[in-house]
This record gives structure tokens, C-alpha cells and sequence, in this order.
């Protein structure tokens, strides 16, 4: 069980309890796993799937981490083609009665977090990751930024790269700052840019 860097990248469904608390369960049982499906597809960097949760996918990539334009426009192309299928679905259900809470609720929020020492354990036909930046990854999806879609870095990630290349692949939104103060884990930093702009 050797441990080594590793890319954490978690796309998450935005409103997804929301959603299945106020959708029928037929529609939300066709239009959830759709949709994980599609952010699954979309991936074009090599991500592996470690596991799928009932609302996010928890991909990673061990090694060098890829270059921020690599990066960038892999999130890009999650969130562009999750509101492709986003519009399949509404069209697709858009006669059922609560279809306009496809569009209306869900959207998407990408956590990237990048951990020097993240182990692989072999579990069934899934790879099961351990450390304490997996823990890392998964409580920064638990912020008070004030928006509903967005990228966030971890500070791991955006001080690997140039600060004014950073801002060049993020050019469509302000860059903004956070952080959050975790017991046992101590100060996250991280950046976050919105997402909304390119939908």
C-alpha cells in the first residue's frame, strides 16, 4: 500500500437532496444516475473513478499533477456537458409534473485537491483511497461559499502553479478566496471561481 501525490477531483450535484425531496422518485431515480453518468463520460485527463457516491463522483489521478489549462478545461467540460444532459432530460421529461426542477434545482460544484501522500487499496473492482487528504477533499465540499456552482482549488493545487497563468485559464470569473478551520486538520486554504458564467 504505497503511498504517493494524487490529484482528488470531486464533481458534485449541486441541490441533489432538494431535489429528491421534492421530485417524484421516478424522475429522480432516471434523471440522478443520468446525470453521474454524463460527469463520468465527460472525463478526458485520465481521471480513474475510485468511487460514486449518491451525489458526486470521486475521481483521482496519481502522479504529477496535470498543468492548470489541463485542468481547467477538464472542469469546463464537466460542468458544459452536465447542462447538455441537463436539457436532454428536461426535454425528455418536460410533459412529466415536476420536470422543470431539473433545471430549476440541480447544478454543479468541483472540488480539486491535490495530496503528496494518498494511498490505493484494491476493494471489489474499486480503488478505495486513504489518507488524510481524502478527508481533506471531502470537507471542502462542506464550505459557506455563497454561490451554487463553482471550482474550488485547494491552496495544494494553486500554489503548484504561476499566479498570473492561474488567472489566464480562469478569465471568465473573479478569482476569489476562502478558508475553513477544521478540527484535526487545521487551516484549508483554497481559491474558487465561479462556474455560472459559462453555462
Amino acid at each position: 500500500m504505497k503511498a504517493e501525490p494524487t490529484l482528488i477531483c470531486i464533481p458534485d450535484i449541486s441541490g441533489f437532496t432538494q431535489f429528491m425531496r421534492e421530485a417524484n422518485f421516478d424522475l429522480t431515480a432516471q434523471v440522478i444516475p443520468a446525470l453521474l453518468n454524463e460527469i463520468i463520460y465527460a472525463n478526458t485527463i485520465n481521471l480513474q473513478v475510485s468511487e460514486i457516491e449518491g451525489d458526486a463522483v470521486l475521481f483521482f489521478r496519481s502522479g504529477e499533477l496535470p498543468a492548470i489549462g489541463e485542468l481547467v478545461e477538464q472542469c469546463k467540460t464537466f460542468y458544459k456537458e452536465f447542462y447538455k444532459r441537463i436539457d436532454k432530460l428536461y426535454k425528455k421529461h418536460k410533459n412529466e409534473e415536476d420536470a422543470r426542477s431539473i433545471s430549476e434545482i440541480l447544478g454543479l460544484k468541483i472540488i480539486l485537491h491535490y495530496g503528496e501522500e494518498i494511498a490505493m487499496v484494491p476493494i471489489g473492482n474499486r480503488i478505495k483511497l486513504m489518507g488524510e487528504d481524502v478527508i481533506t477533499a471531502h470537507r471542502m465540499l462542506k464550505n459557506d461559499i455563497p454561490i451554487e456552482e463553482y471550482i474550488v482549488f485547494s491552496e495544494q493545487v494553486y500554489s503548484k502553479f504561476d499566479k498570473d497563468e492561474f488567472a489566464g485559464f480562469c478569465n471568465w470569473s473573479e478569482i476569489h478566496e476562502g478558508h475553513l478551520d477544521i478540527e484535526h486538520l487545521g487551516v484549508l486554504n483554497y481559491k474558487y471561481v465561479d462556474l455560472n458564467p459559462l453555462n
